[in-house]
């Protein structure tokens, strides 16, 4: 089983302040995204990523956040099994510390 790539929430924040294009994909329930999502993240819950795989480019890489960073780096691995680049953030929003947006 090959390793899932990981990110902190200080790196994805980073990287949004330099500028970098980062496909962000919260896999949280709505009511946790009601809370607040990183700015630039698509919402796309965790039950519901095998019928929207269509969303998802084996080209791109994708960063998966949720709460903690369990069902995140579950997605992954789910993810990486098929084809995808993916990249879980661990500690998930509980470590975020950057701006958010509420889903529009």
């Amino acid at each position: 089983m090959e390793e899932i790539k990981e990110i902190t929430a200080a790196e994805v924040k980073e990287k949004l302040e330099r500028g970098e294009k980062l496909n962000i994909v919260d896999v949280r329930e709505d009511e946790e995204v009601a809370l607040g999502m990183i700015p630039g993240a698509k919402h796309i819950k965790m039950g519901d990523i095998p019928n929207r795989l269509d969303e998802l480019d084996k080209e791109e890489e994708y960063i998966f956040v949720c709460r903690s960073g369990r069902r995140s780096e579950n997605v992954c691995r789910y993810l990486q099994e098929l084809g995808y680049r993916v990249c879980n953030m661990i500690g998930g929003m509980l470590e975020w510390e950057g701006e958010t947006v509420t889903k529009q």
